[in-house]
């Protein structure tokens, strides 16, 4: 690290903390050749992650468009923002521990439905009929037999 008073790269740490509740590391450093005392911050870079449609193309990843489906999914339904929020989360944080910068939509669909199987049922399919395309009943019923196939093995 150079110091930025004499710009030596001859530093040495004389303190580390965790800041920003653990997303950071502050360091306070002195400058062995001028005794200048400055902190540094070090942070984990995310790498950007971008969505591949099912039509190709490609787009950032936004949460909000997460809690936005499934906050329409869920109209007048007893499920709280902060649960919302919360599978947002999981389900970004579930892409970006898989590794790579791009996911395929269809991916975070499925992750999206995994999630809301555990939160609310109706939610769920209205969720599934929109993301997987359904066209009849017969779609609802199948829907309903994997729904409760999941739920008796979870």
């Amino acid at each position: 690290m150079h110091c930025p008073a004499c710009r030596a790269d001859d530093t040495k740490v004389v303190d580390s903390r965790l800041a920003r509740e653990g997303a950071s590391v502050r360091r306070r450093r002195h400058c062995l050749s001028c005794s200048h005392r400055f902190t540094t911050f070090e942070r984990v870079e995310e790498v950007p992650l971008v969505v591949v449609k099912s039509n190709g193309a490609h787009e950032p990843f936004d949460r909000d468009k997460i809690v936005h489906g499934v906050r329409s999914a869920a109209k007048g339904r007893s499920v709280d923002d902060e649960a919302i929020a919360r599978l947002a989360i999981d389900v970004e944080d579930e892409i970006r521990l898989a590794g790579g910068g791009e996911v395929s939509s269809s991916r975070v669909g499925l992750a999206v439905l995994e999630r809301l199987s555990t939160i609310d049922e109706v939610a769920y399919l209205r969720f599934a009929s929109v993301y997987k395309n359904f066209d009849a009943a017969s779609d609802f019923q199948s829907e309903l037999e994997l729904l409760s196939k999941l739920g008796s093995s979870g």
